[in-house]
């Protein structure tokens, strides 16, 4: 493992201090956690996906201390970024691609991006103690580590990735200063779970779209449903899914691997699950989920492409996991990103994200953001 960056201070009097760990374990749980207490996706989550084995990604973590306590953090990551990730695959990844057979560093560029590919949104955690008017000082500190860590592994791009808008003033005008400009992100989709029952939701959606999941939920009596805290025996199989799920989307950037499920199974434990979904004994889609006992996270529904569909997998999902939050008293599903036009048809609101990015190289930077509405994903469609 790489040794933590040296602690950098403004002056020998400055009582605040920042860092660049390379694991987070260096920071510790309840550290980490206090200063993102509502995060659903908390220390246990990305420790499962630090040791995921994700291939093309280095993992960090930018903290600030006064003294030994951790005041202000953030995770990171590096990897070579193309800038074609936000579009569509289809000929014009293929055409790039075909480039960089003979140029292989084509459209990419060495990136450093505050957040995580991995998590539903970006968040700067600040410790209970810090008062607002104290998270400016704190937020230059960190950018100021962050960047000066980017520099140190040839990053020419940093960014901070699916920040949730609005933004705070006090943080836009922060990034703002620092010559960050802001490109279109994909939005979150949640559902509000503000009913006592399955009934009083349908009778919310449209005539049309109340016909249409009834007359769906009736394969539910040929599917046979299991919640799984392991994935002993099935483990291929999901990968499997898995592959087959990922090849069909639009976007892909990070690539899961099986250590990923298990890690999150296993970190998460009474905090995450997986749903399989059985036709006979052929497993034919599963949906690992995790929680806080407020929100109910989507993080990955995997299918067999053409015998999910038939059984209408997809809107069964949907159906159980919202069971799943009535029945615990959980008050929010989050099923993130991509597949809008199903997901707003089905009662959800969208919470805008954005991404911040800065290049070194003003003339870079000038190119960048004339094309960056060009190369923002913008709104998904299909779904299941």
């Amino acid at each position: 493992m790489l040794a933590s960056n040296p602690i950098v201070a403004a002056n020998p009097g400055d009582p605040y201090k920042a860092t660049v760990a390379h694991s987070i374990r260096e920071i510790g749980r309840d550290a980490w956690n206090a200063c993102f207490p509502h995060e659903v996706e908390t220390y246990d989550y990305l420790e499962a996906v630090e040791n995921a084995g994700i291939e093309g990604f280095s993992w960090c973590y930018v903290v600030v201390y006064d003294g030994p306590d951790v005041m202000a953090t953030m995770p990171a990551f590096l990897c070579n970024y193309g800038l074609e990730t936000t579009l569509p695959v289809g000929v014009f990844h293929a055409a790039i691609e075909r480039v960089r057979k003979v140029y292989p560093g084509f459209l990419k560029l060495r990136l450093a991006c505050l957040g995580s590919p991995c998590t539903e949104t970006g968040a700067i955690g600040f410790s209970p103690r810090v008062p607002t008017v104290g998270r400016e000082e704190l937020l230059q500190r960190l950018l100021k580590a962050f960047h000066d860590h980017a520099a140190s592994q040839q990053c020419s791009l940093t960014a901070l990735k699916d920040i949730p808008q609005p933004l705070d003033p006090v943080v836009d005008d922060v990034l703002k200063g620092h010559g960050y400009a802001m490109a279109g992100g994909m939005a979150t989709a949640h559902l509000d779970i503000d009913f006592d029952s399955t009934d009083v939701y349908l009778a919310r959606l449209s005539s049309g779209t109340r016909k249409d999941m009834r007359r769906k939920l009736r394969m539910r009596e040929h599917v046979r449903i299991e919640y799984r805290s392991e994935l002993d025996g099935v483990q291929e199989r999901v990968a499997t899914l898995y592959r087959q799920t990922r090849e069909r989307s639009e976007w892909q950037f990070e690539e899961l691997t099986p250590d990923y499920f298990r890690g999150v199974l296993t970190k998460m434990r009474g905090r995450s699950f997986c749903a399989l979904y059985f036709v006979g004994d052929e497993l034919l889609a599963a949906n690992l989920l995790i929680h806080n006992g407020h929100a109910l996270v989507d993080k990955f529904f995997c299918m067999d492409a053409d015998r999910g569909r038939s059984f209408n997998l997809y809107y069964l999902s949907w159906f159980t996991n919202i069971e799943y939050c009535l029945r615990h008293g959980i008050r929010r599903y989050q099923s993130g990103q991509a597949y809008y036009a199903n997901k707003v048809r089905l009662g959800s609101k969208l919470t805008s994200n954005v991404m911040l990015f800065r290049h070194r190289n003003r003339a870079v930077q000038s190119i960048l953001q004339l094309v960056a509405p060009l190369l923002s994903p913008g709104e998904a469609g299909g779904g299941g």
